[in-house]
């Protein structure tokens, strides 16, 4: 156990340092597991990790649900998503913030990638927000928060990732995500009105909705069409998640050819966007299994579930514990890091845990509802100073607008974040009830 904590410091020290994650978590876990089972094991380990993972079948669906939310949003139909949801809340005060957040929500479920939310529902969104005279800090909260529900609402990559490593079903990891996503949402709304009561300069009263186009309209039947048209695939059994990533992406060429908005060049550069982001993640990854290795061969894993049976720790202790890791993590790491980092460490506790709902006594259900946990834990670091990856994009494209003022933005839902994860934690039935129609 001692080494796997020098291995973390270390860890730790070269992230700080500026050291890309995936190369610092496989130098620390190549060279750990070196020193203590020798070179030649080590080198004959690395060798065998990048293999397996760059031919991995399972792992294929991350570059095809990538490669459709990047196709989705060249084909502009984040557009749709907003008129449409602008006629639903533009006649209240803070329509359009509310808007923000109910578009993100739906375009974050076809889309599956949080910062690709946030960085296009700016460019839709922001426009609108400022001509109608909101305020910077409720127009950039609202679409950074918002942005961050792209990891939980399926199809999620990053519930994906957390099932190839807990070998849990996909399939029900999904559908355990649309509550407490759709909570997100409802959150994320009641913080929007609860800012402007507090302070009415943040958004104007009696905005007008701008009228729908009929390419609007047609965008929002065809991402909800996708969105059913995938869930109904998995959940029919007409095929795999992994297949049905296929499909989607398929199904996203499709969409964009039918509403001829997407450009040949916007059609490359959405190829290549997916390519870039599929050799990160792939590289963080292969970093992430060998650290996971050596902090294994360590015996790290065992000697927590030894010290929580030996003290007798209460659950909610525990996960109290965990959840506090990840949100002090988020300040220095992205969501992929953290959740590849950690998960392999925290999850074989979730057999050794005495939890007292009859739920959670099926190990199962226990590894589900830790990964919804561990998602919203996850989302809200992507808001959380001094990092925020969602924040930090969302300042990439709005070049005018301080940090300061985007995290200032994002407090309300911060804090109703904070209120959603403990519901959660509280309530695991939230997150298992679909499953267990199933």
């Amino acid at each position: 156990m001692t080494e796997s904590l020098i291995g973390f410091a270390i860890l730790l020290g070269l992230i700080l340092l500026r050291v890309p994650i995936a190369f610092a978590m496989a130098a620390v876990g190549g060279i750990g597991f070196a020193l203590m089972r020798g070179w030649q094991p080590a080198w004959a380990m690395t060798g065998q990790v990048a293999f397996d993972t760059a031919l991995s079948y399972s792992l294929s669906v991350i570059p095809l649900f990538i490669f459709m939310g990047n196709i989705l949003a060249a084909s502009g139909v984040a557009h749709g998503l907003f008129a449409g949801a602008d006629r639903l809340f533009g006649r209240m005060r803070g329509g359009l913030a509310m808007a923000s957040v109910f578009s993100c929500g739906g375009f974050s479920a076809v889309c599956g990638s949080s910062l690709a939310t946030a960085a296009t529902m700016s460019k839709v969104a922001m426009p609108s927000m400022r001509k109608f005279g909101y305020d910077d800090r409720l127009a950039t909260g609202s679409i950074a928060a918002g942005g961050t529900l792209g990891i939980l609402i399926p199809p999620s990559v990053i519930l994906i990732i957390y099932g190839l490593l807990t070998e849990t079903n996909i399939a029900k990891l999904f559908i355990a995500g649309i509550i407490p996503g759709l909570i997100g949402v409802v959150f994320y709304l009641l913080a929007v009105k609860g800012a402007v009561l507090v302070n009415p300069d943040l958004a104007p009263d009696n905005e007008k909705p701008e009228p729908m186009s009929r390419s609007d309209l047609v965008g929002v039947f065809a991402v909800l069409g996708l969105f059913l048209f995938i869930m109904v695939g998995i959940y029919g059994g007409f095929f795999t998640p992994t297949e049905a990533a296929g499909m989607g992406a398929g199904a996203a060429v499709l969409i964009a050819l039918a509403l001829r908005t997407m450009t040949c060049r916007q059609f490359l550069e959405a190829t290549f966007d997916s390519v870039r982001a599929t050799a990160m993640i792939f590289a963080v990854i292969i970093g992430a299994e060998l650290f996971t290795n050596f902090v294994n061969f360590a015996g790290l894993p065992d000697a927590l579930a030894v010290a929580v049976l030996e003290y007798e720790m209460p659950a909610w202790m525990v996960i109290g514990f965990i959840i506090g890791i990840y949100l002090i993590l988020g300040c220095v790491l992205e969501s992929l890091s953290m959740i590849l980092l950690t998960v392999p460490v925290f999850y074989p506790l979730m057999y050794e845990l005495p939890f007292q709902n009859e739920l959670l006594l099926d190990p199962e259900n226990a590894l589900i509802w830790f990964a919804i946990v561990v998602v919203v834990a996850t989302e809200i670091s992507l808001i959380t100073p001094p990092v925020g990856m969602n924040v930090f994009v969302l300042k990439g494209v709005l070049r005018d607008v301080s940090l300061g003022t985007i995290f200032k933005g994002v407090l309300p839902f911060w804090i109703a974040d904070i209120f959603r994860l403990l519901l959660l934690i509280t309530v695991p039935s939230l997150s298992l009830w679909l499953v267990g129609l199933m």
